[in-house]
């Protein structure tokens, strides 16, 4: 682990943006661009495709995939982001399990509000099991916003009368609209992305007026997670999103579900995109693959195509 890697990230997260609210084009193009700079494993390839009549970008390793799928969510707060910003993520997750990904583009705020993000994603997942996937060969994984639709398609899977997936993997998921956690305050400081006012003006976007007290939009601290495969949350102590984490696996375990929170000291919201560049993130990365390879079980070969 190095400190200097450590100070590398944070520096280049604090460079100097423009004050105030800023635009949704501009929120977007600048997320865009940050992104761009992480680093793509070369061992994958990727390919245009649909999934429950939504763009999704396929990605799989150059000598093909073995059995299994990971389902990935994006991050952007619902407003922003791209199955390509995320290609750090799930290419390192493709490249270290040989399982293949679908990043699914769901439909993103203030154009498409709560709920338009679940019901893509819950259509990709019924899309996915349409084609004939078992259950217990998928994973729903997701980072920032993601991590949060991977827990909330899992509560609207269930809720759906769906069989749920073999395992969820959550990176710094966003799993708490009230903003109610003690970290939005305490982690403030720290934080060289976010501020209480920054995660505000972007959820204001995909709330559209919805009552953020129930279980699709704050998951954290009020969805029964009863019958939850097993979850894994990785979460960085520099982020004012530390407490979604935390409070989401205490009810994790409430409810008897396996679940582990891998929190790392000193990394900020998900870390793991600077696998290659950040010791840390690569470890994680690791641990996530390691998890994901234990719980996805697979009955037959992977089929080479879905729709």
């Amino acid at each position: 682990m190095s400190k200097e890697q450590r100070a590398q990230v944070d520096a280049m997260l604090r460079q100097p943006r423009p004050e105030g609210p800023r635009s949704v084009e501009a929120i977007r193009a600048g997320f865009k661009a940050l992104m761009a700079r992480m680093i793509v494993p070369d061992s994958i390839r990727t390919a245009q495709t649909t999934l429950g009549n939504r763009p999704t970008l396929h990605v799989e390793p150059d000598a093909g995939p073995r059995a299994g799928t990971i389902l990935y969510f994006h991050g952007g707060g619902w407003v922003f982001g791209s199955p390509e910003t995320a290609l750090s993520l799930t290419g390192h997750l493709v490249a270290k399990t040989g399982f293949r990904a679908y990043s699914v583009d769901y439909r993103l705020a203030p154009e498409h509000p709560f709920p338009a993000a679940i019901e893509d994603t819950l259509n990709a997942y019924r899309a996915l099991l349409d084609s004939g996937e078992d259950p217990s060969a998928i994973a729903f994984a997701g980072d920032s916003a993601g991590g949060g639709l991977a827990v909330t398609t899992c509560l609207a899977a269930r809720d759906a009368g769906l069989p749920l997936p073999a395992a969820i993997v959550a990176f710094s998921p966003g799993l708490d609209a009230t903003r109610s956690g003690e970290s939005m305050d305490t982690k403030q400081d720290i934080d060289p992305i976010f501020t209480r006012e920054a995660v505000e003006h972007t959820g204001a976007m995909y709330l559209a007026g919805a009552d953020p007290h129930q279980p699709l939009l704050s998951p954290a601290v009020l969805a029964d997670l009863t019958g939850f495969p097993p979850t894994l949350i990785q979460v960085g102590t520099n982020e004012i999103l530390l407490d979604d984490s935390t409070r989401l696996a205490a009810r994790a375990r409430a409810a008897g579900v396996d679940v582990i929170l891998d929190v790392t000291a000193d990394v900020p919201h998900v870390f793991q995109a600077f696998a290659g560049a950040l010791d840390e993130a690569d470890e994680a990365l690791d641990r996530a693959a390691l998890f994901l390879s234990q719980r996805i079980r697979t009955k037959s070969p992977a089929h080479t195509s879905a729709a």
